[in-house]
Parts: structure tokens; sequence; C-alpha cells
């Protein structure tokens, strides 16, 4: 490679030389270049040449080409300040450089600056002119050993101009370090393997520009860019990064167009009024921004948040009156400000007739441009209208020009840090110590035949802090470690425009990408902080459903349904709740579900506790009343110990209700049918055995009727009762090993609450229990229906007739309630059934019996009970 590249450079570049020469016969030993391009420039010899390109003037007249001799004149017009300054920063930094005794010693370094004047033809001509060299002979029978004419180049200004020269030059690896072409696309390795950049590419401000939209909640804007490689390659990252980064969506995209179009830019702003979109993002050039602002202003397209690109946000041009009241408070990227010591001294000593090539045509434009002078000879038409003589001797500091305005230098130092970029890679290239060199058999670069890409080689590893304190190093891809300021439109109140430093976006060591802004310093163009999005956010409790036909930034927010939750902003879908909790009101987190059962802390469950504790305490005192009354003939009549056991039977009914009240266990679910079932059994069958010795009792007073009593003593009223009950106890012992009832949490009834209740395990059981009880009540009832007229005073049967009607009419309406009743509902139900049946079992047979024991005392006697009978 170091043998092959630059002199295939110079047989190519010869070759073409000889297909465009003239007058050269078959037997010549040179040929000449068919044409030479009058080019702006400026030059400084030396033992080392560098070479720039430069935008110093805005337009150019560029004649047609002819395959003719005569040498092609392109003329520049509308000297660039700025510009003109770019080109001598260059040289300023190479001046200093040779002072510079520790960089390149014993070598002096020179340059080739060019302008390009704003014009692809003239950069690409200007590029191949420092690439090949203007030598106007090329003897053949050399060997192209040495040299190329410019070990490197700096510049160019536009993207589009370093592609046109990069996709040439990159191809024979001459370095190009431009400071200003930011296109994303130029840091494709393979196309362009010799170019490197000062300025970061677009790719990053582009990065840099979505961290301030996501910092200040930005997700709808609009965007607008240059129809150049410029802003085709904006638009593709931007569209792709925007929605990933942000998420956020474009309200629309346009290109704004080269010359005079005012038909599409008065469409454009006519767009920008109509959009929702308060944030207009403009990757642009000056001239395209200076067009959209005229239209803008003629339309009052007021209420926009600008963001500039680097392009444009320290344009001076922009910066005027009659555009302020729109782009105040503009926010944008710009090239990070550096400090240049001794610029401006070195600005002050530029002459037409100084140190710096007194012919070039370059500085003397400048100084016509500045002066508004002509040198000698003047234009006839000059002098006629009483132009100035330029003497060359007219002082800098006597004119207002920004050419020496040193205290906002930003792609200044973009070029001072390209220029040492490229001499600190020569000094390290040529301190390579002979055989521990990095090329083929360990050689090094020779200082007389030196090759464009054994410079590259030390470039990719170049790395050094400038004394602004920025480290200057480059990447795979030929990108320099980025950092960009974040920039403030402010207006002071004076009427002075300000572009004030508010932050710094850049890229660390480790490749992340970190925001500094200082938002108490922003000047916003609004009272507050602009919004823009195309809908709100969702807050907690809803989620995103997009909008039929609009981009994914415009949606409604939708309520989560119930036993859902969305815990987050945007949320995209509801998370369902696990099962024992359930959504809160707002929908934005869950919450334990409600535990419902009949509680002692409820009314509802406090009454029925009071009744059963009351229907307690009443039986305890008819207890105490019968025991105290024990040998009275009431309490005697029809088996005295019956009517305690039917008391106990009662105590314990009302006692068993308060196993349905609390929080179902096990042992309670277990408990609560066997005891009711059991106790119920016991009273209803004292009550059978009751009657039954009524009916014996009457059959007995009648002729041949004594032997049914011996059927009725107390040992078989006993055993009738203990009998009864044990098939009661038996059948809930089979239930509850069989399928024992248990607790459960049941959500069936209610989706936000968590009823605890018991389950009975067997239905069958649970029917048995109730039907054996209903046929004893039944048969009971039945009994006393039949013994209710029997003669006698104080006739048991129709107080045991009343209470069995209650007790049968309470359990008829009980089984369809407590089938209908949901949830706690159900143990009321069964709860109240118990109370009242208790209740009226206890007032329907004992209240008449205390009526007269403790009210009629006269009554409580035998010739009372059994007077009726006698007087018979």
């Amino acid at each position: 490679m170091g043998t092959f590249l630059y002199p295939s450079i110079c047989t190519f570049f010869v070759c073409l030389s000889c297909c465009f020469s003239s007058g050269s016969s078959s037997n010549d030993l040179s040929c000449k270049l068919g044409r030479q391009f009058h080019l702006n420039g400026l030059h400084m010899s030396g033992d080392l040449i560098l070479g720039g390109l430069f935008e110093v003037h805005v337009t150019s007249v560029f004649p047609e080409l002819t395959f003719t001799s005569e040498p092609t004149k392109i003329t520049c017009q509308g000297v660039d300040p700025l510009g003109f300054r770019h080109a001598m920063t260059m040289a300023f930094a190479i001046h200093e450089i040779n002072k510079n005794p520790n960089l390149l010693p014993n070598l002096t370094l020179g340059y080739s600056i060019y302008d390009n004047c704003a014009t692809l033809v003239v950069g690409f001509s200007a590029a191949m002119s420092l690439f090949n060299g203007q030598d106007e002979e090329f003897l053949l029978q050399e060997n192209c050993s040495g040299r190329p004419p410019v070990l490197g180049i700096v510049g160019d200004t536009f993207s589009t101009f370093t592609i046109a020269t990069s996709d040439v030059i990159s191809l024979f690896r001459l370095p190009i370090v431009s400071y200003y072409a930011t296109c994303l696309c130029l840091s494709d390795r393979r196309r362009f393997p010799s170019f490197f950049r000062t300025i970061p590419s677009d790719g990053f401000q582009v990065h840099a520009m979505l961290q301030i939209l996501k910092r200040f909640g930005w997700t709808w804007v609009g965007l607008l860019i240059s129809d150049d490689d410029y802003g085709h390659h904006v638009a593709q990252s931007f569209q792709s990064e925007l929605h990933h980064s942000v998420g956020g969506c474009l309200a629309y995209l346009e290109m704004l167009p080269w010359g005079e179009h005012p038909v599409e830019v008065k469409r454009i702003v006519g767009l920008m009024k109509k959009s929702t979109a308060r944030v207009v993002i403009v990757f642009a050039h000056q001239i395209h921004m200076i067009q959209l602002m005229e239209e803008v202003v003629n339309q009052n397209a007021t209420g926009l948040q600008w963001m500039a690109s680097e392009a444009w946000t320290s344009a001076n041009v922009l910066q005027t009156p009659r555009f302020m009241p729109y782009l105040r408070g503009t926010l944008g990227i710009a090239i990070r400000r550096g400090e240049i010591p001794g610029l401006r001294d070195f600005l002050l000593q530029i002459r037409p007739h100084g140190t710096i090539d007194s012919e070039n045509s370059m500085v003397k434009q400048f100084w016509e441009h500045t002066f508004q002078c002509r040198f000698a000879p003047p234009p006839v038409e000059w002098m006629e209208a009483g132009g100035a003589l330029c003497t060359g001797e007219e002082d800098l500091q006597t004119v207002e020009t920004a050419f020496l305005d040193v205290s906002n230098l930003r792609p200044e130092y973009n070029i001072y840090k390209a220029v040492y970029a490229l001499v600190y890679a020569l000094d390290e290239m040529l301190q390579c110590e002979p055989g521990r060199g990095p090329f083929s058999e360990h050689s090094c670069a020779s200082l007389q035949q030196l090759e464009p890409w054994q410079l590259m080689y030390y470039l990719e590893k170049v790395n050094f802090t400038t004394s602004f304190g920025d480290q200057v190093s480059f990447d795979k891809n030929g990108d320099a470690l980025p950092i960009y300021d974040v920039m403030n439109w402010v207006w002071l109140p004076d009427g002075k425009i300000e572009v004030r430093n508010v932050g710094v976006v850049k890229k660390t060591t480790l490749n992340a990408e970190e925001l500094t802004i200082n938002e108490e310093k922003i000047f916003w163009n609004f009272k507050e902080l602009p919004q823009s999005v195309c809908s709100e956010s969702c807050p907690p409790g809803t989620r995103i459903v997009r909008r039929k036909g609009q981009p994914l930034c415009c949606f409604d927010c939708v309520p989560c349904s119930e036993g859902k939750i969305s815990n987050q902003t945007d949320s995209v879908e509801c998370l369902t709740c696990p099962e024992d909790f359930w959504s809160s009101k707002q929908n934005d987190h869950c919450v334990p579900k409600k535990i419902e059962f009949l509680s002692y802390h409820e009314p509802l469950g406090i009454c029925l506790t009071a009744a059963s504790l009351l229907g307690t305490f009443i039986c305890s005192i008819v207890f105490a009343i019968f025991t105290y009354h024990r040998s009275t003939p009431v309490v005697r009549a029809n088996n005295s110990e019956l009517s305690f056991l039917i008391l106990v039977s009662l105590k314990l009914c009302f006692l068993c209700s308060l196993l349905f009240i609390g929080q179902p266990q096990l042992w309670t679910c277990q408990l609560r049918h066997a005891v009711f079932g059991i106790s119920f059994v016991l009273c209803v069958s004292c009550i059978l055995v009751k009657t039954m010795v009524v009916l014996a009792v009457f059959k007995s007073s009648k002729p041949g009727g004594g032997a049914n009593l011996k059927w009725f003593g107390s040992v078989q009223q006993r055993g009738t009762v203990l009998g009864l009950t044990c098939v009661q106890a038996i059948v809930c012992t089979v239930w509850i090993i069989s399928a024992s009832p248990t607790p459960y949490a049941n959500t069936r009834y209610h989706n936000d609450k968590i009823i605890y209740e018991c389950v009975v395990g067997s239905t069958i059981g649970f029917a048995v229990l109730l039907g054996y009880i209903s046929l004893l009540a039944i048969t009971s009832f039945l009994l006393a229906f039949l013994a209710r007229n029997l003669p006698d005073n104080f006739n048991e049967a129709k107080f045991i007739t009343f209470s069995m009607l209650i007790f049968c009419a309470v359990w008829v309406a009980f089984v369809p309630a407590y089938v209908n009743s949901p949830g706690k509902y159900a143990d009321v139900v069964e709860v109240f059934a118990i109370l009242a049946s208790s209740f009226g079992l206890l007032v329907a047979l004992f209240g008449p019996k205390c009526y007269i024991i403790l009210l009629k005392p006269e009554k409580n006697t035998r010739k009372a009970i059994m007077g009726r009978d006698i007087k018979r």
C-alpha cells in the first residue's frame, strides 16, 4: 500500500492531464494540464503543506467549461467576513505551530487555502487543486516520487461539498478533517475511510435535540429541513429516534426549498399555523431561515417555540428587531465555544501588502468589502461614482465588523482543533524510531516519500487536550468526542439581542449522553414553559387508546375497567389485580378486597347477638322460676322434667346462633349446624313426647285406656327423647366426617369484596338435618292439633299447637329466603329463623305458665287445674 497509492494518484492525474493537453506531439516527454482553475487562494510555503477549504464568498459565477487551453476564471461575489475569519484562523494556527519548538521541530509548516464560494463545483475544483497541485507541467520520465501537494485538508464547510470531495479523495486515503460538515452519512467508514471531523455529526445533534425535547416533555413537534444531504439524513435519523427516545411524533415534516419559492414557503408557514404542535425544529441553513421568517412575519405566525440546529443558532442575520418577536426564546444547539488566545492580534496584523502574499485576491477582496474601497486600478464605474481608493494601510479597528469579534468562537475553535489534530499526527509520525514503526517490517514513514495513508494511521490515534480544556480524539468512524452548547435567544429590555449559553450536552467517555441545562436562565417567548403534545398524558388509572389514522402520540385516555389498574403514566394496557385484591376508586393501584361476614361489630351483628343473649337470659329466668316453683301444679303438670329439658334445649338454640356471627373458622362451620340441629331436635322431641303424653293421659281416662300409660312412663319418655336426639347426632357426625362444612372466601357475589361464609359441604346432609327437624315438628304439630280440644282447665296441647305453628311457619319461610340471600345475609336469615322459632317456642310454651305462677298464683293449684274436669 505504501508503494502504490501515491504513484497511482500521480499517474491518474498525469494521464488525465495529457488527455486535455493541446499542442503536444507524440514524442513529447511532458504533458500540460489542459485546464487550470483560477481560484481565490491564500498560500504560505513550507516544508510540509496543509490544505484548507472555506466559504469566503457566498456566491460565484462559473463559466461554461470548454476544451480550450484558456484558464477557467471563476468570479466569486459577496464577501463573508466570518468565512474569511475561518480561513485566517487556520493561518493563525499554523503560524502559532511554527513558533512552537515542541511541534515539528526544524520543519516549517505551510498552507494552501482556497475559497469554495459556496458553490459545489468551485469547492470540488479547489479540493482537486489541493489534491493534485497546480503545477502546469508534468515530466513523464519522473517516477512520481515525493510528497503529495498537501498532506491533509481542513474543510469543507458544507456536508454536500465534503461528500463530493471525500468520495474521490478518500480513494487515495488523503486525510480530510472537517470543521463544519455534520452529515451522519460521513461516518460511513467504508465509503469515507480518510474522513475525520472535529464537529459532532448530525446523529449526535439529533440526539441532543431529543434530549431537550425529553427534558421539557415536548412530544408533538414539527420538523423543517433543508432540501439537501444535510436535511435528508437528519430527517431520517430524527424520525427513527423520536418515538423510541422521547415517545414523540412528528406533526409534520417539510423540506425548505433552495432558491426563491414563495408559494411553497407560504404553504409551509400556513401548515405550521394550523398545526397543534407548538415546537418547531429547523435543520436548515441561514438562507432558508431568512426566507422562512419573512413569511412567518407576513402571516404573523406567533405562539411557536423554535429549536435551532447548529447551522443557524448563532446567525446574526436573523437576530433583528423584525424577527425577534417570533424568534425570542429560541433554544438551539451550537458548536462548542472555545477561546483562542492571540487570534485577535493576528487578525489585526492582516494587510493586503503585508506578510501574506500580496498578490492573492482573497485578502484584497476582504479589504475592499470592509472599507468600501477599491485597489488600483479601480473600475471606471467606481471612480465615476466617487468611490474611494484602498491604500492597504486602513485600520481594522476603526470599522465595526464581526471579523474582529472573537468573543464567540465556535467554527473557529473547530478549525483550530482540526489543524492541531493534523499536526499532532504529523509530529507523532516523524518521531517514529526506525525498526519500531507500525508499517511493513516495522518501518517508519519517510519525510521525503511521505504518503497520505501513513498520516491517516497516526491521525486515527491522535489524542490531545486544547488550552481550553477540551479533549480531542477520534473514534472508529472518525468522529470527535461530541459536545454542544445549548443556546437561548434573549431579547433584552433595551432592544439588544443576546444568544445566551444555558447548558451543555455531551457524550461521555462511557458513551453516555449527558444534558445539563440551567432552566432558571432560559428566557421563554411565553409566560411559562410552553407545552407541545398531541394528547395529554394519560394519568394512572387509565390506558392509552390510539386514534385511528393518527400518529402514535395522538390518543384518548380510557379508564381501566373494574378490577384492573394502571399505576404508570401513559400505560398501554391495564393490569388485572390479584385474586384477593381489587382496584381502587382511581384504578391506580390494587387494594385488598373488603372482607365481609356477619360481624359482631356491625349493627346487624350486634342486634342479633343481643337477641341471642336476651333469649338465653330469659330461658335462665324461666328456668329459675320453674326451679323455685317446681312443686306447684303448673310446673309439675305433664312431666316437669321435660319442661326443664326444653328450657335447656332452647338455651342451646339461642346460644348456637352465636356460632353464625363472626368470621367463619373451620370449627365454627362444623359446629354451627351440628349444634343447631341437635338443639332443635332435642327441643322438638321433648315437645313431641309431651304431646304424646297428653294424648295418652286422655285416652287412659276412658274405659280400657289405662294400659296405654305403661308406655309413657318417665323412663320411656327419657328414652324416646334420647333416641330421637341420637338420630340427629348420627346424621351430623356422618355429615362432618364425609363432607365437612368449611370456611370459604366467596368472590362471586361482589367483585370488590370477599364474602367469608361456610359452605355446607354436603347439601344432602344439610337437607337431611332440616328434614328430620321438620318431620318431628310436623308430627308434634299434628298430634297437638288433635289434642287441642281435650277437656282440661289447663290443656297444654293448645300451647304446643300454637308453638309448633309458629315454628313451622318460620322454617317454611326460611328455606326460600336462605336460598336467595347472598353472602352474610344467608347467615342473617338462618340466625333470624333460629331466634324467631326459639322465641316462639319459649313464649308459647312457657309464657302462660309463668303468667299463672307469677301473676295468678290462685290458679296454681290442683283444684284450679282440675276444676273443669270435676265440674263435668
